[in-house]
């Protein structure tokens, strides 16, 4: 009786520590979102699109839903360089999101891409 409660026990507790795992899996690598985020425009400035380097929006210039609605929607018209945003994989595409939405205007740590 006390092993297959034992067994039980660690097996709630293992199930429980798997399912806290699984949503940090889905997010992306804020660094690698800033930095693919400002390859995207220097790969957009050498094709001649843009004339500064400096992305067209900065993190602080959407609050974490307004991003989290632009990303679900996938409407990225506003960011300029069509071009380069459609060849962005899923993975680029969630460390970016990551990235500006954790740095958004009423995130607790706000931020500029300078």
């Amino acid at each position: 009786m006390f092993k297959k409660t034992l067994f039980v026990l660690l097996t709630f507790i293992v199930s429980v520590s798997f399912a806290g795992f699984s949503p940090a899996a889905e997010n992306g690598n804020k660094r690698k979102g800033k930095y693919t985020y400002r390859k995207v425009y220097e790969s957009c400035q050498k094709r001649g699109a843009v004339e500064t380097v400096k992305p067209k929006l900065n993190p602080d210039a959407h609050s974490q839903a307004e991003w989290t609605k632009i990303f679900k929607d996938k409407k990225f018209a506003d960011f300029g360089c069509s071009e380069e945003w459609s060849k962005l994989s899923d993975e680029q595409l969630r460390d970016i999101y990551s990235y500006l939405h954790d740095h958004a205007s009423d995130s607790p740590t706000p931020a500029k891409c300078n």
